[in-house]
């Protein structure tokens, strides 16, 4: 099966296809579909973002399609940036501008204490919709560490690993991740379907 990943996201693309392998006939990016969107984002959920970005390609390309969205959840700021995290700092989606914002909204706030949360859809050509999450646990440390990742992972501490996502390998960081969960979860979804 050929599945469209609703995403153009470098790091995106390479951690789902590490995590998801040859699960599928073929993995394509929008790019090499030919498709150039800016899908909005409207919903208010990350399910309902997943949702309407996988409904978009499914509807364009004909494909199954593939879409996740990701939020990081801080419990001192009621759960911000939440389904907001790409643009935090505004529409740009500048990263090293929302790991500033964050980390100007924590000054002097002790509990760090944060989750990152990824919710994965697949919309496929007959109507049929499968979605599934993930969620990995940590903290918000006060400066960033790490040169690997991307968004916030410079800032976020795994209890798992005990260390930043940005110091962990790809390996290290797709085994525990919130992404790999929620598309590992999907992938026992795609097989109880048949």
């Amino acid at each position: 099966m050929i599945l469209a990943l609703a995403t153009n996201n470098p790091h995106k693309l390479k951690e789902i296809r590490a995590i998801l392998g040859d699960s599928f006939h073929q993995l394509k990016s929008l790019d090499e579909l030919g498709i150039d969107i800016e899908i909005e984002e409207t919903g208010a959920t990350l399910q309902e973002n997943a949702l309407i970005k996988a409904q978009t390609i499914c509807d364009i390309t004909g494909l199954p399609a593939l879409a996740d969205d990701t939020g990081l959840m801080v419990d001192a700021l009621d759960g911000a940036p939440g389904v907001y995290s790409a643009r935090y700092a505004g529409d740009m989606h500048d990263d090293a501008a929302n790991r500033a914002l964050l980390l100007k909204n924590l000054d002097g706030v002790e509990d760090r204490r944060a989750h990152f949360c990824t919710c994965v859809a697949i919309v496929y050509p007959d109507g049929l919709s499968l979605v599934s999450g993930g969620r990995v646990n940590g903290r918000i440390l006060r400066e960033e560490r790490g040169e690997n990742g991307f968004g916030y992972d410079s800032l976020f501490f795994s209890d798992e690993l005990g260390k930043t996502f940005a110091e962990a390998s790809a390996e290290e960081k797709n085994r525990v991740s919130h992404r790999s969960r929620a598309l590992r979860a999907m992938l026992n979804l795609i097989d109880k379907r048949g």
